[in-house]
């Protein structure tokens, strides 16, 4: 059961990021990226930091899913960490605010309820959480997120050893959840992307495969350098 009404429709996300000190990382550069991914049929884009979302927001009519990532020493939750990063992000364009949902202790002891409660509230904008657990989503969804996303699974320490895509969390999300579920996280072929939306994903966010340039040139020179 869906209940929230999306501001995109089934299908796939690309999220338009490029690593810190890439060439690629200039909101010119990420806009053409997320004008790419509408041309090839993306619903929407995920895009971080505020110049890029405006950049991106000036020449992309698709819906974008924004954040910010922040490091703020003593926690470890760095997607959109307060509420005024999803303040931030709004007022540049971004149609759906994501942020870290898991239970890790925020900077300054924010509280994830709140901060989604005043992103309704005040921003008038859904709300994607970025969980790693079934336990996480589950959480958010009772907090009042609007879409449950696999983001962070892989990425904490109680989930590192899991392999990425994670389709048996997508699934069982999915079947239990009364809200969109999004599997995102090392989907690296379309077939992968398939799988996820059989399993039950509502959409599927694809990064790296797609807009990580610096990543794919490393993977393919190792390769070559191995037949060398």
């Amino acid at each position: 059961m869906l209940e929230p009404i999306l501001p995109f429709p089934r299908g796939l996300v690309v999220s338009v990021q490029a690593e810190e000190g890439s060439p690629l990382d200039d909101p010119a550069v990420l806009a053409a990226m997320a004008r790419s991914a509408e041309r090839g049929g993306a619903v929407a884009v995920r895009a971080q930091g505020v110049a890029n979302i405006r950049a991106i927001r000036a020449c992309c009519a698709l819906p974008i899913i924004g954040l910010i990532k922040r490091h703020v020493p003593g926690s470890d939750v760095y997607i959109t960490p307060a509420y005024e990063d999803a303040r931030a992000i709004a007022r540049a364009g971004a149609d759906v605010v994501a942020l870290d949902a898991t239970p890790r202790s925020r900077p300054g002891g924010a509280v994830l309820a709140e901060i989604i409660a005043a992103i309704h509230r005040e921003l008038g904008c859904p709300v994607m959480a970025d969980c790693a657990t079934f336990e996480d989503a589950l959480a958010a969804q009772t907090l009042g997120a609007d879409i449950l996303a696999t983001t962070l699974c892989g990425y904490t320490s109680e989930t590192r050893a899991v392999p990425l895509p994670a389709l048996d969390l997508v699934a069982r999300i999915a079947a239990a959840a009364r809200r969109p579920t999004l599997c995102e996280g090392g989907v690296g072929h379309p077939s992968e992307a398939a799988a996820a939306l059989a399993r039950g994903a509502y959409a599927c966010v694809v990064g790296t495969a797609i807009t990580n340039v610096d990543a794919l040139t490393r993977a393919f020179a190792a390769a070559a350098r191995g037949q060398a």
